[in-house]
């Protein structure tokens, strides 16, 4: 399922969107489509959800990086699209704690091929100008029914649970090998990105 209550900030979602997109002088007034993981028998953890925001023409204008950490917190980069939306780069300073195990003086360097019949993102993250993290999706556009549905539940039952099984499985192994840890810093307001 997809329940609003698990992204944004409490808002009705349209709302949410509409007024982060104005706080950083975006017009993108059309459809709104999203890329994160359903909630699996009531359970879901999104690292990361990508929202993609037309105009009224079907343009895409902006996309919003909504990133999710495991202390229940969420911060969203929105960024504006260029004329290139075949291939969409965007890069923006951290500015919301994620890991323990890294500090705030990271950047994101976003490249995304928008949703058609296949939608690619690479993440890049760099920690004091240093190479410290890739992470990619990429998928293939499915039919939405119930015999997809429950064809995607048996070929990935546990998606959800195992993201945060793996992330604290890394987190232990990274405790293990003494990385150095940062303490969690309260996300407490959406601020607009630079």
């Amino acid at each position: 399922s997809f329940q609003d209550r698990d992204h944004g900030d409490g808002r009705p979602l349209r709302t949410w969107l509409d007024d982060i997109l104005a706080q950083n002088g975006i017009e993108a007034g059309g459809a709104r489509r999203v890329l994160c993981y359903p909630r699996i028998l009531g359970f879901v953890f999104n690292p990361i959800s990508v929202w993609f925001c037309d105009d009224a023409d079907g343009r895409l204008k902006a996309i919003v990086y909504e990133v999710h950490n495991t202390y229940e917190e969420r911060h969203a980069y929105v960024l504006p699209v260029g004329a290139d939306t075949e291939l969409v780069r965007h890069g923006c300073a951290k500015n919301f704690y994620v890991s323990p195990f890294l500090s705030r003086d990271c950047r994101y360097d976003f490249r995304i091929r928008p949703p058609d019949d296949d939608v690619a993102i690479v993440i890049q993250e760099e920690e004091a100008g240093a190479p410290i993290l890739n992470a990619s999706f990429s998928g293939a556009r499915r039919a939405l029914s119930d015999g997809m549905l429950a064809r995607m539940l048996l070929r990935y039952p546990l998606m959800t649970l195992k993201v945060v099984a793996a992330i604290h499985f890394e987190a232990v192994r990274l405790m293990f090998k003494g990385i150095r840890r940062h303490p969690h810093q309260p996300k407490t307001a959406y601020a607009p990105t630079e």
